[in-house]
């Protein structure tokens, strides 16, 4: 059923978010003892203010809006990594805020791949070690992890760059590192903060394939500057001072 932003969970969204919130207190001290004390509170910052959208599999949503705006905030929502001050966040048909702090985190683990715009990555191990970290946590075998990694950075064209250590690698195949560590679970959402920020032209256009593949089977919001990776997006939802301001489909981006 649609709320009154026309945007709600629906049957087909992997993730959905129902007029979510976020906010930030200024200074040391809470609120609730500022009050005791006898003071007045101090001052917040609203960095998500009432955003509700859906996301389906086989979608590329994009996330614009200048520095400050609420990009970055927002997609750490989705990802379970910020819990909302106000309003719900649906996965799957499951509310996240049911979950335990433990469930959450394995929510993340299994379900959720995010590709950090400054990659993330452990320098003291292999690119294949990196990538096969979160079945570690996972408790998968040594052997099956380590299929796993060796076949996605086969698939992202890093087949021999296996032993390489982030140190011996440009910053494309760091990020295409990154981007095989955020598959290995063969999670039902991706999401990328500034995934081609620090790339040059070229690199980024490779990395933005490597998202269109990963969206054929998958639900995928990145938050970005760049046009050329907006461009890429089924639609785009553009955040002014945590609020979605606009928001236009594939056919209106490029115009």
């Amino acid at each position: 059923m649609a709320n009154s932003h026309g945007q709600t969970s629906t049957p087909s969204a992997v993730v959905s978010a129902s007029d979510v919130r976020k906010v930030y207190t200024q200074g040391s001290n809470p609120g609730r003892i500022a009050r005791a004390l006898g003071r007045s509170p101090p001052p917040t910052i609203s960095a998500v203010d009432t955003v509700s959208l859906a996301v389906s599999q086989e979608e590329i949503v994009g996330l614009a809006g200048p520095s400050g705006s609420g990009k970055s905030t927002l997609l750490h929502i989705l990802a379970g990594l910020e819990h909302p001050t106000e309003g719900t966040v649906t996965f799957q048909g499951t509310e996240l805020a049911a979950l335990s702090r433990r469930g959450r985190t394995r929510h993340r683990l299994e379900h959720i791949g995010i590709v950090f715009q400054h990659f993330h990555l452990l320098n003291s191990l292999s690119a294949r070690a990196n990538v096969a970290l979160p079945l570690v946590e996972l408790g998968v075998g040594k052997r099956q992890r380590r299929q796993r990694a060796t076949d996605l950075l086969e698939r992202v064209g890093l087949g021999d760059r296996i032993t390489h250590r982030p140190g011996e690698l440009s910053g494309g195949e760091r990020q295409r590192v990154a981007i095989a560590r955020a598959l290995v679970t063969d999670p039902a959402l991706v999401v990328a903060d500034e995934p081609t920020g620090e790339l040059d032209t070229d690199t980024g256009r490779t990395i933005l394939q490597e998202f269109q593949r990963v969206a054929e089977n998958r639900a995928v919001v990145l938050a970005s500057h760049d046009r050329e990776t907006l461009d890429i997006c089924d639609r785009l939802l553009r955040l002014r001072d945590g609020s979605i301001a606009d928001r236009t489909s594939r056919g209106e981006i490029t115009g």
